[in-house]
């Protein structure tokens, strides 16, 4: 049964992140808002939480994923960008835009697009998630929560619970 934190939207509760911080270290799978919407979320390294990810979006290894950062410091560590490009996503953070760069050899192939070898980055600027990613003290791995057979992403977490109860 999924678990549904009620946090402060502009002074989120530590202890409520920090167990859902554990939550993804036992390989969870969490919906978690975004600058945009809401954003299925898990571990980078835990394949078993990306497969599963996968499974609740109805998506297959071509779909990009998205890396979310706490800032610009963590890029160069997953994709490769050059002065223009940097600039470029430097003027465009923190918010609601996702770059697609060439991923480095850091990131997993399983989560890397099979045959362009990119990955999404993204610096939020949700309060909640900010202070998340400033918590887990690493990028975690995301998919915007757009139901199968949906075009729309869903933005009411207690819509979100009751259609995905067993899978989050």
């Amino acid at each position: 049964m999924a678990q549904l934190f009620k946090v402060h939207p502009d002074n989120p509760q530590l202890r409520l992140l920090k167990q859902a911080i554990s939550l993804l270290s036992q390989g969870g799978v969490l919906a978690v808002p975004t600058d945009s919407s809401y954003a299925l979320v898990c571990h980078l390294d835990d394949k078993t939480a990306v497969d599963h990810m996968r499974r609740i979006r109805q998506v297959d290894d071509k779909h990009h994923l998205t890396l979310l950062c706490k800032d610009l410091s963590e890029l160069s560590k997953y994709a490769k960008v050059d002065n223009r490009q940097y600039r470029l996503m430097k003027s465009n953070t923190l918010g609601a835009y996702t770059f697609i760069p060439e991923a480095t050899k850091e990131v997993s192939r399983r989560v890397s697009h099979p045959q362009r070898k990119s990955i999404g980055l993204r610096v939020p600027n949700h309060v909640v998630l900010q202070l998340l990613l400033d918590l887990q003290d690493a990028p975690l791995l995301a998919t915007t929560l757009i139901p199968p057979g949906e075009v729309q992403p869903l933005n009411d977490p207690e819509v979100i619970r009751d259609r995905f109860e067993h899978q989050l």
